[in-house]
């Protein structure tokens, strides 16, 4: 069986995971106009398989996928088979249809349902959608908590969609922040393999901010835990309060009064 190479319209971005949002709208659009007829007999597999190729390949063709600010990439869907045991009524006329939740992104399913014919049946074509392009593959182990650098990872083509944790695209969204685990050479950047690095560590002095109208109020105090910024954390004021606050950067922790 070959494997059509498609292109098809959508945006990537980083770093919420990147989706085929736009890739299902196509197959949907696509759904709605494309009823399939023909007698389907009950051995005709092979025929059902091939129609939920004809189903994809026509409403993807002819555009690209595009991350953000990234080259294009290079699409592939292989058309998986269906459970050999099945035996199907004959049907005449036989829609493709994309089933409620599904993202053509990775693995996914095209559904096949009989609407004219003795015995209406669904059943699911397995597919595997790929997008072949540019990203930044680790050359040499990183060590969980180890802050990744610039040398750390160089630019080689990758299966966007092999998983669904987003590609990292750019340096500025994994340089400076730390491994979440024990990472391996060949492994792609993607949003959950890092974390940001602590701004402070436990027992750092920092200035503990908090504004009200028309007046700001500033003192020193000793984190008592580890500060990430943008999270939550807790310090200790001179005269013993504790209190929560945000990490705004290396030095700041902010509360509201």
């Amino acid at each position: 069986m070959s494997t059509p190479t498609l292109r098809v319209m959508r945006r990537l971005h980083a770093p919420p995971p990147p989706s085929a949002w736009a890739l299902a709208t196509l197959v949907l659009c696509a759904l709605m106009v494309w009823p399939v007829t023909g007698r389907t007999q009950t051995a005709g597999l092979g025929s059902l398989e091939q129609l939920a190729r004809d189903f994809v390949a026509p409403s993807l063709n002819g555009g690209s996928l595009a991350p953000a600010g990234q080259s294009p990439l290079r699409p592939e869907v292989v058309v998986g088979t269906l459970d050999t045991r099945l035996r199907l009524a004959p049907c005449n006329k036989v829609e493709p249809h994309l089933p409620a939740g599904t993202r053509l992104w990775g693995r996914s399913r095209i559904g096949l349902r009989c609407v004219d014919g003795p015995t209406r049946w669904n059943v699911f074509v397995p597919v595997t959608v790929k997008a072949w392009g540019q990203a930044w593959v680790l050359k040499h182990p990183v060590a969980s908590g180890a802050t990744l650098t610039q040398d750390d990872a160089e630019m080689a083509e990758i299966d966007w969609a092999a998983q669904t944790a987003s590609v990292l695209a750019s340096p500025a969204l994994w340089v400076g922040r730390q491994a979440a685990y024990s990472l391996q050479p060949g492994q792609a950047l993607r949003q959950n393999m890092v974390r940001a690095a602590p701004a402070f560590a436990a027992g750092a002095l920092v200035k503990v901010s908090s504004a009200g109208t028309g007046f700001q109020v500033v003192v020193t105090g000793e984190a008592m835990g580890p500060g990430i910024e943008g999270q939550p954390t807790r310090v200790r004021l001179p005269g013993g309060k504790v209190v929560n606050g945000l990490v705004r950067d290396a030095q700041t922790v902010e509360i509201d009064l």
